[in-house]
């Protein structure tokens, strides 16, 4: 979609003006691109309000985004996981660079950014790694050779304050100019409630602080360069990635370990049979949020932190005559940290109880998660730039990534984890029948450490063989190489099957004991010496005496050839129309760390994608459109699934990564902008996608195991029992299901967004321009599994703000509000979470455990709630 540009008196009036972009790695009118290609500059996203990455899902047909999660999708492409083996479907570039999190690029405001291109469909060619649901370029305001400065203020609800500041110039060196930018952008006041005294409400609480720098060199005629570096530190409580922005309205479950469970369930101080039950919250055992969306109970509180992070962004270029030599070069270095309550949103507020038997219970359970990441891409590139038919492109691109992922869970509270531990004997036969010690009284520990490198070369060539046409072809080899190992320990305390009912705790010599799970097969996989390995595993299980963690080894590599071949077709000057097909990768990887432990199938395949488009750019009097209809073939798509420990005993529940076979995303889009009267501008954008799965047989559903939804395809019994359908009619056992047909996730069929902008000119001088937009989006689903529980409802919402340009056009002052409704909306569909469980008896009186399902919960990923400001901006010069 063209973005229309204020233009007239500065500002003052809109207008369809014609926009720039470098989609196709070349400045060209957006209106000549042969892509699907949304464009936002900083001037429009000011306009109508498109202040975060949530913002631009709104106003770009196809596009997805969990702000809570850091995924991104395209037209149902994306990424479902945060496991960093696994890479994302839609590449991120600032300034030409790739970066792997969307956060660190596109969330910046545009007093930052210059413009942002979101390019729909595969850009296997140009763009190659990782973008074979398409891409986004963020392309930063560049130093001015003029001095300019400016500063801004936002203030709004939630006691949420943001300041900016901007100057940018020449130096005292000829030939140098430079750019600074600072902003600081801190929320108290939580969207999120917590009802428990004393602890912190939830919901974007957050303190986040950018400064960039950049300088831009004109050493001669023929040599350029431009480097920038940004420097980032987040200092949040219950707010940004990794948060709660989730709504989950269901009872807590009171059983008293879930199924395959590590601990005690703090729910279980609901049930009626725990004694001396401590409950912080006033409303007791009743969840608040089954009333109210943006109300909790947690005695856990959230903190997010971003430390030591460089994000570095370059380009050199040499111009010779008719080709330009271009070097980008640039990575990012970050050390993310998240700590919170696990599970988050069913965890009863329960910090003490006693269980028959006299054993006290402290059940308060925390994570903590960290990434700690590097990586570093070249790309030397030669372009042509005679005038003439025949345009060229050529490359060489290597990117190199390192990373650490350790995540753990900790029970400080609960000093019989810290040892002794039970059966040393049996549990650490092969560290000597001893133990390692855990002081630090974790739970589950895992320590992922990566290694990713990736080779490519590419070109494409633009002939244009007759006056109104065109032809491009491309093509790209990529090689992706992720090599590394994984170090985990899983410890069990007060749950029946690790050792034995916790009612029994009096008759147990020294009480009921933790103990080490980590060197059983049937918990961390360990095949035994001389017999195949897992694809993807390198070496044997290891067991190491002094830290108990059990270890192994990663390496494997992938490789693929896409490209591009189009038709362009220019009968005049307002119109084009275009043909393509494309072929994407996405690499493989692995399913390691965070909620794994060295499971028997951790590796995945390659996803590919055929995507053919045909699309026409019009131009009217007063009216642009943008039209595009697209189909794809995707193959082996990488959907995290969790295997559910169903048969009882020690068994854990084991992640992969499972490839569908195939699928297909096919649909429509329609961009366009009408002035119907000078001053009056509106913008419109319809997208209707269809994606879904073709092929898919046996799957499990980690929900519904069994397969006793009504909506469930089951294809026939597994070997797996499932003890907590045992008795139940058509339960009993694990059950695969035939998913043809199911919607891929997080893809809306139908999504629309309106704006319309009027402008008074006003005879004193400045201007006054409202703006009020309306956006709708379809239902959508949160799992490959289609049924009620991973649905979340459509939704809308209004947004609207006044902006008044003073005369002189160095004050703006804008108020502005958002969803102005207090309406309910949802980033992507829904989670379904099986609560399967076991309730302990009176083991003493003989009366066994026995086996629960407590339903099945659904949680929904939320939109802010009403949020309303005045935001202030002044430009000295």
């Amino acid at each position: 979609m063209s973005v229309a540009l204020l233009a007239g008196a500065a500002e003052a009036q809109t207008t369809i003006e014609e926009l720039v972009v470098t989609a196709e790695r070349r400045e060209q009118s957006l209106q000549d691109v042969p892509v699907a290609v949304t464009a936002f500059t900083s001037e429009k996203r000011d306009l109508i309000g498109v202040n975060t990455i949530a913002d631009l899902t709104n106003f770009t047909p196809g596009l997805q985004y969990s702000s809570q999660l850091d995924r991104t999708s395209l037209r149902g492409v994306g990424r479902l996981t945060n496991v960093h083996a696994a890479d994302g479907a839609v590449a991120i570039y600032t300034d030409g660079v790739y970066n792997s999190s969307t956060v660190l690029s596109a969330a910046k405001g545009p007093i930052f950014v210059d413009r942002v291109e979101v390019l729909r469909g595969p850009q296997g060619t140009l763009y190659g790694r990782n973008s074979i649901g398409g891409a986004i370029n963020v392309i930063s305001k560049r130093p001015t050779d003029e001095m300019e400065a400016e500063v801004r203020a936002n203030i709004a609800n939630y006691e949420r304050t943001t300041l900016e500041a901007a100057i940018s110039g020449p130096t005292t060196i000829q030939g140098v100019n430079f750019r600074l930018v600072a902003s600081w952008d801190k929320q108290r006041k939580g969207w999120i409630e917590n009802i428990v005294p004393g602890y912190p409400d939830e919901g974007n609480i957050v303190d986040t602080k950018i400064v960039e720098g950049q300088l831009q060199f004109e050493f001669n005629e023929n040599f350029e360069g431009w480097i920038g570096v940004t420097l980032q530190k987040w200092d949040n409580g219950g707010g940004g990635p990794g948060s709660r922005q989730t709504w989950t309205p269901a009872p807590y479950p009171t059983y008293s370990s879930v199924a395959s469970g590590l601990i005690m369930n703090p729910g279980y101080g609901c049930s009626g049979v725990p004694t001396n039950v401590v409950n912080a919250s006033p409303m007791g055992c009743v969840n608040p949020a089954l009333t109210d969306p943006r109300k909790i109970a947690s005695t856990v509180p959230y903190k997010v932190k971003l430390n030591d992070t460089v994000v570095v962004t370059s380009e050199w270029i040499y111009h010779f005559d008719d080709i330009d030599l271009k070097y980008i070069t640039g990575g990012t270095r970050y050390h993310y940290y998240l700590r919170g309550p696990t599970p988050a949103d069913q965890t009863a507020p329960i910090t003490s109880f006693t269980l028959p038997g006299g054993l006290v219970i402290n059940p308060r359970y925390e994570f903590d998660y960290q990434e700690i990441e590097q990586w570093w891409s070249h790309e030397l590139n030669l372009a042509s730039t005679h005038m003439g038919p025949l345009q060229w492109l050529a490359g060489l691109y290597y990117f190199h990534e390192t990373y650490d992922q350790p995540v753990f869970t900790e029970m400080k509270s609960q000093p019989q984890v810290a040892g002794p531990f039970g059966l040393p004997n049996t549990f650490c036969a092969r560290t000597f029948n001893r133990c390692a010690p855990n002081a630090n009284q974790r739970i589950y520990d895992n320590k992922p450490h990566l290694d990713i490198e990736s080779y490519a070369a590419f070109g494409q060539i633009d002939w244009e063989f007759a006056e109104t046409w065109k032809l491009t072809l491309g093509l790209r080899y990529s090689k992706d190489k992720k090599y590394g190992y994984e170090e985990v320990r899983v410890l069990c305390f007060a749950v029946a099957s690790c050792f034995a009912a916790p009612e029994v705790n009096p008759v147990v010599p020294g009480g009921i004991p933790v103990v080490d799970l980590t060197q059983l097969a049937s918990v961390v996989s360990s095949p035994a010496p001389g017999a195949p390995l897992p694809k993807g595993v390198s070496t044997y299980t290891s067991y190491d005496p002094a830290s108990g963690f059990a270890r192994r080894g990663y390496d494997d590599s992938w490789s693929a050839v896409t490209g591009t071949a189009g038709l362009q077709w220019e009968p005049n000057d307002d119109t084009m129309v275009y043909g393509r097909y494309s072929r994407g990768y996405k690499a493989g990887g692995y399913r390691i760390g965070i909620d794994t432990v060295l499971g028997a199938a951790p590796f995945t395949d390659e996803e590919t994608a055929d995507a053919f488009e045909i699309g026409m750019k019009k131009n009217f009097a007063n009216l642009q459109t943008n039209v595009a209809i697209f189909h794809y073939t995707y193959q082996n798509a990488q959907v995290p699934l969790t295997v559910a420990a169903t048969s009882g005993g020690l068994a854990q529940a084991q992640s992969i990564f499972y490839n569908i076979p195939e699928a297909i995303s096919q649909g429509f889009e329609l961009e366009a902008i009408w002035q119907p009267i000078d001053n009056l501008q509106i913008l419109f954008n319809y997208s209707y996608n269809d994606a879904h799965i073709t092929e898919s047989v046996g799957t499990v559903d980690p929900a519904d195991p069994a397969a006793l939804d009504k909506d469930a395809k089951p294809v026939g019994a597994t070997t797996t029992t499932d003890v907590f359908t045992a008795g139940v009619p058509g339960g009993g056992f694990q059950r695969g299901q035939n998913l043809d047909g199911q919607h891929l996730p997080n893809a809306a069929k139908n999504k629309f967004a309106i704006n319309v902008n009027y402008t008074w000119e006003l005879s004193g001088g400045g201007a006054i321009t409202p703006s009020v937009s309306y956006i709708w989006r379809d239902e959508q689903y949160g799992s490959v599994f289609n049924r009620s529980y991973t649905l979340s409802p459509s939704w809308d919402q209004i947004d609207a703000r006044i902006t008044w340009l003073a005369p002189g056009e160095k004050l703006k002052v804008i108020l502005w509000g958002k969803n102005l409704g207090d309406d309910v909306g949802y980033e992507g569909g829904a989670t379904g979470f099986r609560r399967a469980g076991v309730v302990n008896r009176n083991t003493l009186a003989g009366q066994p455990p026995i086996n629960v399902v407590q339903g099945i919960a659904s949680t929904y990923p939320l939109t802010p709630p009403r949020t309303f400001g005045i935001e202030l901006q002044y430009k000295f010069f």
